[in-house]
């Protein structure tokens, strides 16, 4: 009895073994994770007007943040006008800053502005960045986020700050829209 038993177990062994190695195979497990994942942020969209600063990701809306703008309207043309520009850029450097707790630098001015502040015979200026605000004792952070306070540059709640310093990376685009 013994062997005929034995070769009617062998192949039920050999199937199980078969099922066994097929389901550790199958990669749906694994394409869980990768639909779980986050979306990144590809493009960061300022709309002066509604004082919102959206982050895409292929054409979606992951999260918006109020900001504060430079203290004159309209699109910077010169160096010290107080306006915050209008166009695309890139975000291509950061830094940690004493003064505004964190910055992420855009990429301003373009040749569009370069061109047309020369055109003036003016410097279109430069070091325009996305900060927090100030740690000030006098003024509590939510004084700065009522209005429109920097020289041209965009500023966030410092914990929205710290949000966009982990969302978004270097040589990520950035446009700026009246």
């Amino acid at each position: 009895m013994t062997s005929l038993s034995l070769p009617l177990v062998h192949p039920l062994i050999r199937g199980l073994c078969l099922l066994c190695l097929l389901l550790l195979a199958y990669p749906g497990h694994a394409s869980t994770s990768v639909s779980l994942r986050a979306p990144s942020v590809d493009k960061v969209l300022v709309v002066k007007s509604e004082r919102q600063l959206h982050l895409l990701s292929r054409g979606e809306v992951l999260k918006s943040y109020r900001v504060s703008l430079g203290k004159q309207p309209g699109p910077k043309r010169f160096e010290g006008d107080q306006r915050t520009p209008e166009g695309l850029y890139w975000i291509n450097w950061r830094q940690s800053s004493e003064k505004y707790h964190l910055s992420m630098h855009i990429s301003y001015p373009n040749a569009r502005d370069s061109a047309y502040a020369a055109r003036h015979g003016l410097s279109p200026g430069n070091m325009i960045m996305l900060h927090g605000t100030p740690l000030d004792e006098e003024y509590p952070e939510w004084f700065f986020h009522t209005l429109n306070w920097t020289e041209g540059c965009i500023a966030l709640k410092n914990d929205d700050m710290r949000e966009l310093w982990e969302l978004v990376s270097d040589g990520t685009l950035i446009e700026i829209r009246p």
